[in-house]
């Protein structure tokens, strides 16, 4: 979860690291540090909270060499100090390394380290490994190894004493010339600039609009980066061929433009959100999706499906459990990833399973991928994040092409994975022969409205804020929805929880007689997402349960007729469309509520405390 950024080249690697970080800081922002080497000399400096404040030092006094280290950090072992910053060091500060994953086995290796004699200067896992190193390197010294191998053995040696997940970048004063990167589990990439430049950072956004190429690591790589180039080998020291790919100079960190927040801007980007996602894949009555027609004979035979991911996206996992055994009749589970693996799943050649994650780097996701691949399923991925891990790893996939998403809180995400699986299911449904070529063409051309209706959902802004500035006080909320959007509500509540720090709960509306009721008084408002659907006279009348008990309603609906008028406090309209469909526009005002009344508390909406975009770490 936290940002990893290098530089090797002809400039000055402080602003590059800077540079970097920036782009980096939504995957963490506790604390980060660089540091620099001259060929002769290096300085380190860290600093605690938002990159600004690092900035703020180095403005002090900022080293200056042509090759550096930097992070930012998402805290996991240890507080957030100065101290527990990274680069981290060894004994005699000669080698730095900066980390992102989890050491399961630090505290034996701490033990054994310090009986060694060696003195630990933070309570990270990270600093184990650069003291690994270190005590490897005297042992390899005796060894009489050539000088330019000494790092990468030193390296390899301390990798297969870690157990867990990692990203490494570690420079050293006895090569001061060279980069040292591994990843097992955790994203890292090179980038490859003009000529003797290059670039290290956990995704592309380190070095945007810096890099010409990139080279995505593998687990167990070791890479080796210099201004001559990069060398990329595994822990068995056999020499890898890396494919680069082209990037774009001409892409440029994502700008706020007139919308005070990231999160803001997003919301309104719902409409191209789901343009992007359709674009190209909707014909008169059939769905194209290239990234998966390979397979349509599985996909015909599949018996079973498990949906895997993990918090918004897990939600958005939800729903598709309902719409694909609603219209599909196919078995289908939703699983958090993280719980996935420890329960033993039953999985065979008829199972689909799919893994959905913005980042495409979720590590528990991973895990589980992993999984699935080993006991036979068919693997498919829906991820927004072009080159990332599970595209590479799962046997086909569908791109949310939702653009960058940059407010920790996600917004895009939910919206372009509902309608991937709308997509999906629609795919399924031809092939299988479950829906009529006139089913088929009715859902197309009202997924194509949607653009358009989304683009009405959001003209409900200035009612939906004038609503949140009557709730941000409050101290807690109630989300309730049925059929397709529980998944809504449940989403609803996390994203309030999420940006403002209040605590609100997602319950199925039928639930609510069975426990949530007792905590129903004049104090505590209920969210209510009910279209006119099949479940509407249902959803109302747990509505009524609430308003019987003095609780304050607002609701989401798609017509404010008088009955509904009458038992609520606020109605919120957004446009009528099919029932499945209908989470895809509900959620929009849910998404501009939880914003109005976070900023109405004054809280930094885009970087809410303790959370981090890209979750790499189990």
């Amino acid at each position: 979860m936290c940002g990893i950024v290098g530089y090797v080249g002809k400039k000055n690697a402080t602003p590059m690291l800077v540079r970097g970080l920036k782009n980096l800081e939504y995957r963490g922002y506790d604390s980060a540090g660089i540091v620099v080497f001259d060929g002769t000399s290096h300085k380190a400096v860290k600093s605690v909270g938002k990159l600004v404040h690092l900035e703020q030092k180095l403005m002090r006094g900022a080293p200056e060499g042509y090759i550096g280290i930097g992070h930012t950090r998402w805290a996991t072992h240890g507080g957030v100090t100065e101290e527990n910053a990274h680069p981290h060091h060894d004994c005699k500060k000669q080698l730095w390394a900066v980390h992102n994953g989890i050491i399961e086995n630090y505290d034996v290796l701490r033990k054994k380290l310090q009986k060694l004699g060696h003195t630990f200067a933070s309570e990270t896992d990270t600093e184990v490994f650069v003291h690994l190193m270190e005590e490897y390197l005297k042992k390899i010294k005796l060894s009489r190894l050539p000088q330019e191998q000494m790092m990468e053995s030193a390296m390899v040696a301390a990798l297969k004493e870690i157990e867990g997940s990692y990203a490494f970048a570690v420079i050293s004063a006895l090569d001061p010339h060279r980069i040292f990167a591994a990843r097992k589990g955790s994203p890292l990439a090179i980038g490859i600039g003009e000529k003797g430049e290059y670039y290290l950072g956990s995704d592309h956004m380190a070095f945007l609009g810096k890099a010409k190429k990139i080279i995505y690591m593998n687990d167990h790589d070791i890479a080796v980066i210099s201004g001559k180039g990069v060398k990329v080998k595994n822990l068995k020291n056999a020499k890898l061929k890396m494919r680069s790919l082209k990037l774009d100079l001409g892409l440029t960190k994502p700008s706020k433009g007139k919308y005070p927040h990231f999160m803001l801007k997003e919301i309104f980007e719902s409409p191209a959100v789901i343009q992007n996602a359709i674009l190209g894949r909707l014909k008169k009555d059939r769905i194209k999706l290239g990234g998966i027609e390979q397979f349509a004979a599985r996909l015909c035979d599949v018996r079973q499906i498990y949906i895997v991911a993990c918090g918004t996206s897990y939600y958005a996992g939800l729903l598709g459990k309902y719409i694909f055994e609603d219209k599909l009749r196919i078995p289908t589970s939703v699983e958090m990833a993280s719980e996935f693996r420890y329960r033993n799943p039953i999985i065979g050649k008829r199972t689909l399973a799919i893994f959905i994650s913005q980042s495409g780097e979720t590590a528990d996701t991973l895990a589980a991928l992993r999984l699935a691949k080993e006991k036979g399923a068919l693997t498919l991925g829906i991820v927004n994040a072009i080159g990332s891990s599970i595209p590479r790893e799962t046997d086909c996939g569908i791109y949310n092409y939702a653009g960058p998403e940059i407010a920790v809180a996600s917004t895009k995400a939910f919206i372009s994975q509902v309608t991937v699986l709308s997509l999906l299911m629609l795919y399924l449904g031809d092939i299988r022969g479950v829906l009529s070529k006139h089913d088929v063409a009715g859902m197309i051309a009202e997924i194509q409205h949607l653009p358009k209706k989304a683009r009405q959902a959001l003209r409900i802004e200035a009612q939906v804020r004038r609503i949140a500035r009557r709730y941000y006080r409050g101290k807690n909320m109630l989300y309730v929805g049925r059929k397709f959007n529980f998944a809504t509500a449940l989403e609803g509540a996390l994203k309030l929880k999420e940006v403002s720090y209040i605590h609100a709960e997602g319950y199925c509306a039928g639930e609510l007689k069975h426990g949530p009721i007792a905590l129903i008084d004049e104090r505590l408002a209920s969210v209510c997402v009910a279209p006119h659907d099949d479940v509407f006279e249902k959803t109302l009348s747990n509505i009524e349960e609430i308003r019987a008990r003095h609780g304050k309603i607002i609701i989401v609906t798609d017509a404010a007729t008088a009955r509904i008028k009458k038992i609520t406090d606020d109605v919120v309209i957004v446009p009528k469309t099919k029932d499945f469909l209908s989470p895809i526009l509900a959620v929009i005002p849910l998404q501009l509520f939880a914003y109005y009344v976070a900023a109405g508390l004054g809280y930094d909406v885009d970087k809410p405390r303790n959370l981090a975009k890209s979750v790499t770490v189990e």
